[in-house]
């Protein structure tokens, strides 16, 4: 999954390093990132590849906050709204997110969870 990590987390800093020079601003200080559980992304992984990515950049030594968001759903069948339900994956000590309604099993739609967005972007201008 690193490879998952590297490739967003690039999207992310090419991202804030454009509204960074839009705003001509002259240091990027902190990044607020919202992780939906179901992007399957690492927040520790992501962490860890901005420190390295953020090298030599107006971002550099900038602090990323991540926040992980948790997943919700809708069933039509049943009207349930609410969070997911979890089952045992294969992988020791991991449950795995279900997209079957917890209620009667039914199909769900997701309601969030599958984003991975900046929220907020503290600069010095």
């Amino acid at each position: 999954m690193e490879m998952h990590e590297v490739s967003i987390t690039t999207q992310i800093v090419e991202s804030v390093k454009t509204e960074a020079t839009e705003q001509k601003a002259r240091k990027v200080l902190e990044v607020y990132l919202q992780i939906g559980c179901l992007t399957f992304l690492n927040p520790e992984q992501v962490k860890f590849w901005y420190e390295i990515l953020t090298k030599d950049t107006i971002l550099e030594g900038s602090r990323l906050v991540a926040e992980e968001v948790r997943g919700s759903v809708h069933c039509s069948a049943c009207g349930y709204s609410g969070g997911l339900g979890q089952v045992d994956s294969s992988l020791p000590h991991m449950l795995m997110p279900t997209l079957q309604c917890p209620e009667c099993n039914g199909v769900v739609k997701v309601v969030d969870g599958r984003d991975c967005v900046v929220k907020r972007i503290k600069m010095l201008i």
